[in-house]
């Protein structure tokens, strides 16, 4: 996917919410900021960091920075995919703990330490010494966001992350979503959850075609959208 001239800022403690049809652009968005993919131009800062490279003399253009340069920068970031990614040789409690231990250093205690902290967090410390065999769906993505809430990011970013489970087992994660934007955790969301989009973010953001063609705050959007095609988009979603 192609984006295209796509803009926007988030303020520390934000939650922001992308929507809009497949193949619109909304994980691509995810995937620039923490250089999964390499933007071709333009400038990503974090907190008045250029992300992926530095600016040139002209102010215009970057100079891509190294793997391990650009590796260091992804810990300010924390990333929670589709699938839940967890090694099922580990137990949950090792799962969320491994990051802390071999990419930032931490002491096996200290880490765990953490980890267990994180686990209480989105409501799994009975489940702390399961595999994710062990796990339903749910359990598996809310220890997916511990490990990446015990990284400490900056802020978190959300791909679609109910999209691999079983409706009844949606809530679970979308409640612990919640109680982060409560806490004032920093999110960029892409869901097709429009009730949770409506509830929780502070804005949202619709594209298509690799544009955003409208952003606001949830009410305005959602009960009066300026565009034809973010009309029939939440249209078609209504009605699904």
């Amino acid at each position: 996917m192609v984006l295209k001239d796509v803009s926007f800022e988030i303020g520390a403690g934000e939650a922001v919410v992308l929507i809009g049809p497949s193949g619109s652009g909304k994980t691509t968005v995810l995937r620039c900021l923490n250089q999964l993919e390499t933007p071709t131009s333009g400038t990503i800062t974090l907190a008045g960091d250029v992300i992926g490279g530095s600016l040139a003399p002209d102010g215009t253009r970057w100079k891509p920075f190294g793997e391990a340069d650009i590796a260091g920068q992804r810990r300010r970031f924390g990333f929670v995919f589709q699938r839940f990614n967890l090694f099922p040789h580990l137990s949950a409690l090792q799962n969320v703990a491994l990051g802390p231990r071999l990419t930032l250093g931490l002491p096996k205690a200290t880490a765990e330490a953490r980890a267990a902290a994180h686990l209480e967090r989105v409501r799994l410390a009975d489940h702390r010494d399961k595999r994710p065999g062990q796990l339903s769906g749910g359990q598996q993505q809310r220890v997916a966001i511990a490990r990446a809430l015990a990284m400490e990011p900056e802020l978190i970013l959300f791909d679609e992350p109910t999209s691999a489970l079983d409706p009844e087992l949606v809530h679970e994660v979308l409640d612990v979503m919640r109680a982060l934007a409560r806490d004032g955790m920093t999110m960029i969301v892409v869901t097709h959850e429009m009730s949770f989009a409506r509830q929780v973010a502070h804005r949202v953001v619709f594209m298509a075609d690799g544009a955003i063609v409208e952003q606001g705050a949830p009410d305005a959007l959602f009960t009066a959208p300026q565009h034809e095609t973010t009309r029939r988009f939440l249209a078609h979603v209504r009605n699904r």
